[in-house]
């Protein structure tokens, strides 16, 4: 019998250098990169204003040249709504939070701040007592601001957009709605935590220095708690007649200003007449509070991005992120912006919110399980079919398994190309504008 011939290899298409590059380098990468490149602004900062720009141009004109190739555009559509949705319910939240941090800092007066002493925190005794017990270098490492909030957030948007490169699975717009929403949750939840039992912070002396608030308490602190808070008989006769005695005392009258339908921010807010007429002006002022908030919403982020790596993307570059996270988790401590608990809360909080929100984006491919729940439909037809030696009958049973794992496509190319187009163009303004206007990107 003569030898079959064998069947000639079929030609793999060429790569482009951009996907030659990205094949060889990765996201790993340029994650990497980033976090090394800003760290310079540390050891030299001569080379960290030359290379951040040109690290932030070839990331910038790789997106923009992948792009137009992209070949999910009609899926990234699908997701704009519900992306839209996330972005609004984040910034309420948000607003929520940044509402009850002044509220917070503001009802129990400058003098409560100063007077008030920072809880036991035997994270940190042991953080100091390893201090005295570990090389000088490790230590200096882990002093050392390798990374902080803003890496990552700009760590979660390189995910988001590496799938332009197939890094991760479409759409880009559903994993950023899902990190938005669980975001929000978390901040909700967190806001629910500090809001309801005000914890003393550990940097005493934060509020003198940030707000202009009162010394003294609001007239309801000092009903409900300043006249309770060091007389252990006066507790128990609260406990007795579940109910307050007290008489509010003489301090000078509250500042009202008039904030027409936003007055009702007045008693929470607690202004004074020389922080500004406007009421979200002090707001920017919250920033991230000075007494402590359970749980800590800086680790909150960090644990997000890195839940998010490591189900979209995997790899070495998720493990060193989770290792950030862990150095991000003891310099919360370490220098005393937040107690150990807040930081383990934070931690577990974000891991279980994460996996939580799984059904608005996931890294499963769920085309793979239309496929197989289609094929699993028409089993016994295609047994059949192969009986009877029917090859139509069988091609068109394989086409429908085929065609079960596409997704519809309910938009005209026009739609999609200009949908294209003004997202690329709202990208690339948004990245010049963080360049631009921002110190660090």
């Amino acid at each position: 019998m003569a030898r079959a011939k064998a069947k000639a290899p079929r030609p793999m298409p060429p790569r482009s250098p951009t996907r030659r590059l990205l094949g060889y380098c990765g996201l790993s990468c340029a994650a990497a990169a980033y976090v090394g490149i800003d760290y310079l602004r540390y050891l030299s900062p001569t080379w960290h204003e030359r290379l951040q720009p040109v690290l932030w141009a070839a990331l910038a004109l790789a997106a923009a040249g992948r792009a137009p190739f992209y070949r999910h555009w009609d899926a990234e559509l699908r997701a704009a709504l519900p992306f839209l949705g996330a972005i609004v319910f984040m910034l309420s939240a948000f607003l929520c939070e940044m509402i009850s941090v002044r509220f917070v800092s503001a009802v129990m007066g400058l003098q409560w701040h100063g007077s008030a002493a920072p809880l036991p925190d035997t994270g940190q005794w042991l953080l100091l007592a390893l201090n005295e017990k570990l090389p000088g270098s490790v230590v200096d490492l882990l002093r050392a601001h390798v990374i902080t909030l803003h890496h990552y957030l700009m760590l979660f948007m390189m995910l988001g957009f590496s799938v332009l490169f197939d890094c991760i699975k479409a759409p880009g717009l559903g994993i950023a709605t899902r990190y938005m929403v669980t975001m929000a949750i978390g901040r909700l939840l967190r806001t629910a935590t500090f809001i309801t039992t005000i914890l003393p912070s550990a940097r005493p002396w934060c509020a003198a220095g940030r707000y202009q608030i009162p010394g003294h308490p609001h007239p309801w602190a000092q009903k409900y708690y300043v006249p309770y808070a060091s007389d252990s008989h006066a507790i128990r006769g609260v406990i007795d007649n579940d109910m307050a005695y007290a008489d509010v005392q003489s301090y000078p009258g509250e500042h009202r200003p008039d904030w027409g339908r936003m007055s009702l921010l007045v008693d929470i807010l607690r202004p004074t007449p020389g922080e500004g007429p406007q009421w979200y002006h002090l707001l920017k002022k919250a920033s991230g509070g000075c007494n402590d908030l359970m749980y800590s919403g800086h680790m909150l982020v960090s644990v997000l991005t890195a839940m998010a790596w490591t189900e979209a993307y995997g790899g070495w570059i998720s493990v060193a992120i989770w290792l950030l996270v862990l150095h991000s988790a003891q310099r919360e401590i370490r220098e005393r912006h937040h107690y150990t608990v807040d930081c383990v809360v934070a931690i577990y909080v974000g891991i279980l919110l994460w996996r939580m929100t799984r059904f608005i984006w996931s890294a499963r491919d769920a085309s793979r399980a239309r496929r197989l729940a289609k094929l699993e439909e028409v089993q016994g037809r295609l047994i059949h079919a192969a009986k009877d030696s029917d090859i139509d009958e069988i091609r068109d049973l394989l086409k429908e398994v085929e065609l079960a794992g596409h997704e519809k496509k309910g938009f005209s190319q026009r739609a999609i190309l200009a949908f294209a187009a003004a997202t690329i163009m709202f990208t690339l303004t948004c990245v010049v504008l963080a360049l631009t206007l921002t110190s660090d990107g």
